[in-house]
């Protein structure tokens, strides 16, 4: 689930932090600017590891502040796909069921990769299984919120978010003032997540983890039962002998 990545960079200083040491004022400065981030094709940075290296800084002209190339190792949120993970159903859509990790939220179980069957339910806003029982009915099992899940990676997708740029001055121009009012609400609505998590539960022991919770406690009582419907008889040597 995690894994560390080896990074480059070139952190600049800043002339009020020269009164630090230089391994610390570089740990800071990395910190402020990858924590919580997600970088592209490597994962969402957590915490730094180490600092591998630090080349000489160098001062450029008409700029005060120090810079440094630097080779670190940095904590990476990065599952591989395959991977079983347990999390809390943040909230049901048509599109599915989204999950959280309490600290990643982009995570997505589509609805067809729910266990089948299942259907939404507009008045509760959850997903349901309809599990079928041995007679041909059916028991409604809900995909609450803040309900634990066990769920499998199935896929992962990076996008790229960086600004494109203004638009061109033409099109401004062009465009009035209400039309320019809505391209940039619609430019809003379109944000892409970076980073994505798909996942899929249509498989034994995946899912909701009270399924299983109570579908073991049943199975251990049907244990309990048989065996107080068992009687023990002595034979004829006295030794125990047990029938049904």
């Amino acid at each position: 689930m995690f894994v560390l990545a080896e990074l480059k960079d070139n952190v600049r200083i800043a002339p009020d932090q020269f009164h630090m040491k230089l391994v610390d004022a570089v740990r800071d400065e990395i910190d402020r600017k990858l924590a919580n981030k997600v970088l592209l094709n490597v994962g969402l940075c957590i915490a730094l590891k180490e600092i591998v290296s630090l080349k000489d800084s160098i001062i450029l002209p008409g700029d005060g502040a120090s810079h440094t190339e630097v080779l670190f190792r940095y904590v990476v949120f990065r599952p591989m796909v395959g991977t079983v993970l347990t999390g809390k159903i943040r909230n049901c859509s048509r599109e599915g069921v989204h999950v959280t990790l309490g600290f990643f939220d982009d995570i997505l179980i589509p609805h067809a990769a729910l266990q089948h069957p299942s259907r939404f339910d507009e008045a509760e806003q959850a997903w349901v299984w309809e599990y079928p029982l041995e007679d041909g009915a059916k028991h409604d099992l809900f995909m609450d919120v803040g309900e634990p899940i066990k769920f499998r990676v199935s896929r992962e997708i990076f996008e790229e978010t960086s600004p494109i740029g203004p638009p061109k001055a033409e099109a401004q121009s062009q465009q009035g003032p209400s039309t320019s009012s809505a391209a940039a609400s619609a430019q809003s609505q379109e944000a892409k997540t970076p980073y994505k998590i798909v996942g899929a539960i249509n498989e034994s022991g995946l899912g909701v983890l009270s399924w299983w919770d109570q579908q073991g406690k049943e199975e251990d009582q049907d244990d309990e039962d048989g065996e107080d419907n068992m009687e023990y008889d002595n034979d004829e040597d006295g030794e125990g002998a047990c029938e049904e």
